[in-house]
């Protein structure tokens, strides 16, 4: 993945700038890439602007998908699912790139964790 890492030095806080364009952790070339932030914005009460959830799974399934280290992705991925109700149907909302690995990851998502 190509970034631009920096910190900030008044809160000591890392910031990783996303290229738009680039490909999620490999930075090998696949249908899903970091889009224009204009696009896939969603406006939210508070007035402030965040990716779209249907972005926001596609760009964190492409991730998990070609870097076996990035397990939190597909963690994410999972609660994020649960978190929103989601259908199985709302695959087909997904790029076709990250189909399959979101209805395998919508099938885990309805395991009861109750220990």
């Amino acid at each position: 993945m190509i970034s631009s890492k920096f910190r900030d030095a008044v809160s000591n806080v890392n910031i990783d700038a996303l290229i738009v364009g680039q490909h999620p952790r490999d930075g090998l070339p696949k249908p899903v890439a970091f889009p224009i932030p204009e696009t896939v914005a969603e406006i939210q009460t508070d007035g402030i602007p965040y990716v779209s959830l249907p972005t926001l799974l596609e760009l964190k399934l492409a991730s998990g998908m070609t870097a076996a280290h990035r397990l939190q992705d597909m963690a994410d991925v999972i609660q994020l699912i649960r978190a929103n109700n989601h259908s199985l149907p709302y695959a087909d909302e997904l790029n076709p790139y990250v189909r399959k690995k979101y209805r395998e990851l919508w099938q885990a998502a309805q395991v009861n964790e109750e220990y």
